[in-house]
């Protein structure tokens, strides 16, 4: 199988090194072909074997079997049109945070085999030296629209993601968006605020000294790259506005609680977050 993916970072880099590792283990042959604007990435990408090929040429990838776009969600955008001229045997498959806007901007001449997709995973981390072949294991992936796919090309699209391990889910991207916004999105608006928060008031040596694993596990994602997480804010704007809205109302709450002695409206305010758990 030959397949191309457009962007070598951390998620075009671990769904190489993922395949890769089930082909291999399968006696079959997978060439991969990798995309991207960033030559220091590309030049990772071969030495880490991560892509067997590097081209500059998007016209290379046109008659793959397979096509991966792991770009930010503006990137994904721009480069739709360019893909126009795909063989109709060819299979797409994005893995772009955001779903509605890249749904409705693909090319009604490459609908039919554009899988749209939302892998529910990744870390704070970027470049194909954080690739990890595990990273897909046992989590989700989202499939979007899929009644808009051709048969076959869905099913390809689903035998890939159960190769590497995943789970496979479907939704309306409109939908999606909503979901993503309060599980995925505003998590890394809090994070963000919270690290900024910390930042303009206390001395990096408290900071040393006192941040304990709860600290580091609500601020790690505040390392994720901006360029790509003010992409997604920007797709869905509206969502997380919503969103973080709705936080906004929690901590205004707990605050009025703290404030007013409210201690038992506070435990059972508490208890209330601790079942999300129950659920998870």
């Amino acid at each position: 199988m030959k397949i191309g993916i457009i962007g070598l970072g951390l998620m075009g880099g671990s769904f190489a090194l993922a395949l890769k590792k089930r082909f291999k283990d399968r006696d079959e042959k997978l060439d991969v072909i990798g995309y991207d604007h960033n030559d220091q990435h590309c030049l990772e990408a071969l030495e880490l074997k991560i892509a067997d090929k590097i081209t500059d040429d998007i016209q290379d990838l046109f008659n793959l079997d397979l096509i991966v776009l792991t770009i930010p969600v503006n990137a994904i955008l721009k480069i739709l049109p360019e893909l126009k001229g795909i063989s109709t045997d060819t299979t797409i498959i994005d893995f772009g945070s955001t779903k509605e806007k890249i749904v409705n901007a693909i090319p009604k001449e490459i609908r039919a085999n554009f899988v749209a997709s939302h892998p529910m995973t990744g870390t704070e981390k970027f470049g194909p030296k954080a690739a990890d072949r595990k990273l897909y294991r046992g989590k989700v992936v989202v499939i979007c629209n899929s009644e808009d796919n051709d048969k076959e090309h869905l099913k390809f699209a689903k035998d890939i993601f159960r190769d590497i391990g995943m789970k496979i889910f479907y939704m309306d991207a409109k939908e999606h968006d909503k979901h993503a916004a309060y599980i995925s999105h505003m998590p890394h608006a809090v994070s963000y605020a919270l690290s900024n928060a910390v930042m303009n008031q206390e001395n990096p040596k408290a900071v040393l000294a006192l941040a304990g694993g709860g600290f580091k596990d609500m601020s790690r994602i505040a390392k994720s790259s901006p360029n790509m997480w003010i992409d997604i804010f920007k797709q869905n704007k509206d969502n997380l506005l919503t969103a973080t809205k709705h936080f906004k109302d929690e901590l205004n709450m707990l605050e009025e609680y703290i404030e007013n002695d409210e201690w038992e409206s506070l435990k059972s305010w508490i208890e209330k977050a601790n079942k999300l758990h129950e659920i998870l």
